[in-house]
């Protein structure tokens, strides 16, 4: 590969801090120079150079939380089809969710996922073990070997383990590896019957409703346990403020927790479902405004470490249906950083502090070689022009699935180019 030289570019990069204008040269799929430095010692001696002004560069996404149908389901979603996606919304690591079919509960379907995401994948896709045997919640996976295989975390998907004994095992065994634990904390009881947030809206729209409960109780049950165990646990996609400052206060006494928020939960409220929208249909279920300002600040302050897309494709067949009746989940890689930068459009959160949480934060949480643009580190880069208008078409979504909760929504912000290993593998 030739040297290549994105210049003067506005560099924003949370792992060292740095926020400067300057240049980025790229050797061999790595960082070698950036920076005003490199600016002014690495022009002379490249040859391809790329005029980056207005534009800014910052770490490739990591998306800790994205399902995928394949293998299974490959009508709502392929492994290459989700890479495409990842790339246009400017991510470009993936973290797979197990609760394909089958099951990724077996070394043979990690090394299928690799070995197909190798083949066919734009991004870097890396799969999640199941926690537990089918998903099902009652035995325990193999998690040595599905980590030496190359898993980089346990969950249990969209599923939360209902028995303590199992999780405080799991969580015990996965403190022995080093292992990730990463959970839905969504109680299968509380929240059975409820299609979205219980309240005052939902009785007007007459659905039924999921208490707060119905996240509080299992997220604090399992800081109780990782508190017992010592291991280190991230819950996946919290909503309510009571699941922040549950998460805070275990940090304060020391535990090695973490915790994740979709961005639709820090951009739509309960009342965007309007007349029964089953794209607004998520679980967890989209909160009132109140808890949705609460998981911005949350997100600010550091209580809540990182953003996902929560991406979940569905298609016409479990979405065009009565609200009660649709599938949970929305699509939602192509539309991450956008909707993210409305937080920062509004001085809600500060830019370092987003991009942080999208892309450097997610990648430590992990131990991913990804999120960083220090000087050799692979150069997965997105540029992105932060003031660039734009409206999402359904037409112009590349997700086979077309059920985003963003579609025709209006963003200020948008990715016009991402690298992989100093590679474009989209460009607006």
């Amino acid at each position: 590969m030739k040297p290549r030289v994105l210049g003067n570019v506005r560099i924003i990069d949370p792992s060292t801090g740095m926020d400067e204008t300057g240049d980025i040269v790229i050797i061999d799929g790595k960082v070698a120079a950036i920076g005003a430095s490199a600016a002014q010692l690495e022009r002379s001696a490249q040859r391809q150079v790329e005029d980056c002004s207005g534009l800014i560069a910052i770490p490739g996404l990591v998306d800790a939380c994205v399902h995928i149908g394949e293998p299974g389901a490959e009508h709502r979603e392929t492994i290459a089809s989700a890479s495409r996606a990842a790339a246009k919304g400017g991510v470009t690591s993936i973290i797979m969710m197990p609760d394909t079919s089958p099951v990724i509960d077996d070394v043979a379907l990690v090394d299928f996922v690799q070995r197909l995401a190798r083949d066919e994948a734009i991004v870097n896709v890396h799969p999640a073990a199941a926690l537990t045997k089918g998903l099902k919640g009652e035995e325990m996976t193999e998690f040595g070997l599905l980590l030496e295989a190359g898993a980089v975390c346990l969950s249990n998907g969209r599923h939360t383990v209902a028995n303590p004994a199992v999780m405080r095992r799991a969580m015990t065994y996965a403190r022995d590896f080093g292992a990730v634990v990463s959970v839905a904390t969504q109680d299968p009881h509380l929240g059975a019957t409820g299609v979205m947030n219980e309240g005052l809206f939902a009785s007007w729209l007459g659905l039924p409703g999921i208490p707060r409960e119905a996240e509080i109780i299992p997220l604090e049950r399992d800081l109780r346990l990782a508190a017992l165990t010592r291991a280190r646990y991230h819950a996946m996609a919290i909503s309510v403020p009571e699941s922040a400052d549950a998460i805070r206060a275990a940090k304060a006494r020391g535990l090695a927790v973490t915790a994740g928020v979709s961005v639709n939960h820090l951009t739509l409220n309960e009342t965007d479902i309007g007349e029964y929208r089953t794209f607004f249909r998520l679980s967890p279920p989209l909160r009132g405004e109140d808890d949705r300002r609460a998981m911005v600040a949350a997100l600010a302050d550091g209580a809540i470490d990182i953003i996902v897309s929560a991406h979940d494709p569905q298609d016409v067949d479990t979405k065009r249906l009565p609200f009660a009746d649709a599938e949970n989940g929305a699509i939602g890689l192509e539309t991450l950083l956008s909707a993210a930068l409305r937080l920062y459009h509004s001085g809600d959160v500060p830019l370092m502090r987003l991009i942080e949480a999208l892309s450097t934060r997610p990648a430590e949480i992990l131990g991913l070689e990804a999120g960083s643009l220090k000087v050799g580190a692979r150069a997965d880069i997105a540029l992105i022009d932060p003031e660039h208008p734009w409206v999402l078409s359904k037409d112009d979504i590349v997700s086979r699935s077309k059920n985003s909760a963003f579609e025709d929504a209006r963003f200020t912000g948008k990715v016009l180019q991402t690298l992989v290993a100093g590679v474009t593998v989209y460009r607006a």
